[in-house]
């Protein structure tokens, strides 16, 4: 039987594997897994391997997309693309790991005691706020006693070795089994071994968590109790509700090692690419409160936007692929240590970026000249830079349009050869943005621009009327709103407007849950969220294309329509 000798530090691992697999599907059955975010299709870049010596057929066309020639010389592979026939050496650069935790900032946030009924426990008695996210689960221990914050975890989603979009897990899932019983179990045991992994270290027994909230959308819910995800592989269902909660979320008591009568609540969502995490983020923002003209984006594979008018709450879901979370992208990667957060020409990175988090640390820069430009690039934690995170590609994009290095659209100028931007080298390989890049954000930028133009008309608004912006999710820590502004991917507002009218208010679905968990008119007030809002599929709006083709241009809102080239 053939070999593969996988060359690590900790010294080499033979891996015996029968032909007709991939070398992926062969990895992924070892600890020496491989990022993948497209199922094995060659369309995310993301498994790279190195192969050491001969053993492998020549590089095919979807290789050639992502490796240079340079790079395919020294080796350089996607796993994905390989299907071994024979004995093989590899090198793998970027292992995926399982879910590893990381404690979250303190939080400041004291609740009223919660008075209600709960089991009787082994000491204090402790809540736990679940939000379960496509790429990351995020989760908040609270005091129930005290009503005070006490620690919080968050961490990658295991199931991104299954794919790093939402759809693609779907369907792994539709198409076995046991492919759906893994991604389960892989969520859920993830989730109980944060609990553990805060337990362990401050001191406490999973027995004394006698509550637990939990939100996600509506895909992450179906795939966490087995139930009906199915049904979103099917356009129409795309906005109805959907049956995906588990028919007893006691039975995740014992999976999560909690106190065997705990109080466990799982949010229902809105429809089907429409989950509850929406809804917890609109309910944490208090979007409905006081003047219209709200705007609430979460950004993500699966994009979520809703728009207040003072009476109607209009929803709708934009499928923009996963480019804001740096996949796909050649140069891209996601929001974790070593991804680049901001780029800006030298000099030019302003007070409010020269200090990160509130830590009074100055950031690591690293340095290159790309297209005539002399860049500066920061990265998460000041590690050595992997790729681009969604606002690092952002801010890169937003300063090559200024030069004119790229047109609004999209277009390279003469100046750049071979329609390609070496950047810098990166860590492991050379980090360079090309055409395909550019093209890829520009349809994901598109996609929540026409989504909000939709609810804009729905509502029978303009897009002066919008009064302020509130930006969701991971990708919004580090968003620079100008260059977001810059690019069109938020709209412009008026003068009148405050001058914190774009507010990136980071995780607000797990804010939410705090809130679900904690206040007892949290459940009810979700309610009437519930009731006031009306789903737009924007699938079935004429107008969709229009804004589609509109939204792809680079550059302000107010001037979209002047001065293309």
């Amino acid at each position: 039987m053939p070999t593969i000798t996988i060359k690590a530090a900790e010294g080499d691992r033979y891996i015996e594997f029968e032909s007709g697999r991939s070398l992926r599907e062969v990895l992924d059955s070892t600890p020496f897994r491989v990022r993948s975010g497209c199922r094995g299709t060659g369309a995310c870049g993301l498994c790279r391997v190195q192969i050491i010596g001969d053993g492998a057929a020549e590089p095919n066309p979807a290789e050639l997309i992502y490796l240079s020639e340079k790079q395919i010389a020294s080796g350089m592979r996607l796993a994905c693309q390989i299907w071994p026939e024979g004995n093989l050496q590899v090198s793998i650069p970027r292992r995926e790991s399982a879910a590893s935790w990381r404690a979250m900032a303190a939080r400041s946030r004291v609740f009223p005691v919660v008075s209600s009924s709960l089991p009787e426990c082994p000491g204090e008695p402790y809540g736990v706020a679940i939000d379960l996210g496509t790429t990351h689960i995020s989760i908040s221990f609270y005091c129930l006693s005290t009503g005070q914050w006490f620690a919080g975890r968050r961490g990658l989603n295991p199931q991104r070795t299954h794919g790093t979009d939402i759809m693609a897990r779907l369907v792994a899932a539709h198409e076995s089994p046991e492919t759906a019983l893994a991604l389960r179990r892989s969520v859920v045991d993830a989730i109980g071994s944060a609990i553990m992994d805060v337990a362990t270290s401050e001191g406490i027994c999973g027995e004394q968590v006698v509550k637990a909230a939990l939100v996600g959308n509506t895909a992450m819910l179906g795939l966490l109790s087995g139930r009906n995800s199915h049904l979103l592989l099917q356009p129409s269902y795309w906005m109805r509700p959907i049956d995906c909660l588990p028919e007893d979320p006691g039975e995740l008591r014992a999976d999560w090692g909690i106190h065997p009568e705990a109080q466990v609540e799982i949010l229902r969502p809105l429809a089907g690419f429409v989950g509850s995490d929406l809804l917890a983020g609109v309910f944490a923002e208090k979007l409905i409160e006081d003047e219209p003209g709200k705007l609430f984006i979460d950004f993500g594979t699966n994009s979520e936007i809703s728009l207040w008018d003072g009476e109607t709450l209009w929803v709708t879901s934009a499928a923009g692929g996963p480019a804001f979370e740096g996949c796909g992208i050649s140069c891209g990667s996601p929001a974790e240590p070593g991804a680049i957060y901001r780029v800006c020409v030298s000099g030019q990175a302003g007070p409010e970026l020269a200090q990160r988090d509130g830590s009074g640390c100055v950031p690591a820069v690293f340095k290159s000249n790309a297209a005539g430009l002399d860049l500066e690039f920061r990265t998460i934690d000041d590690d050595n830079p992997l790729g681009l995170c969604g606002s690092g590609i952002i801010d890169l994009i937003a300063c090559l349009l200024e030069s004119g290095v790229i047109t609004r659209m999209g277009r390279f100028s003469s100046g750049v050869p071979n329609a390609t931007i070496l950047l810098l080298n990166g860590d492991r390989q050379a980090l360079q943005l090309t055409k395909r890049d550019v093209d890829v954000f520009q349809r994901a930028k598109a996609a929540i621009f026409s989504g909000v133009k939709v609810l804009l008309a729905k509502a029978a608004m303009s897009e002066r009327e919008i009064r302020s912006v509130f930006v969701a999710g991971a990708f919004g820590r580090f968003l620079n709103r100008e260059s977001a502004a810059a690019v069109g991917l938020l709209p412009e507002l008026g003068e009148k407007t405050p001058k914190g009218a774009v507010e990136l208010c980071g995780n607000s679905a797990l804010k939410g849950c705090e809130e679900l968990l904690m206040s007892p008119g949290a459940a009810d007030a979700i309610e009437d969220l519930r009731n006031r809002a009306r789903i737009v599929n924007l699938a079935q709006c004429e107008e969709f294309d229009d804004f589609f083709l509109e939204g792809l241009y680079l550059g302000r809102w107010a001037g979209h329509n002047v001065d293309r080239q």
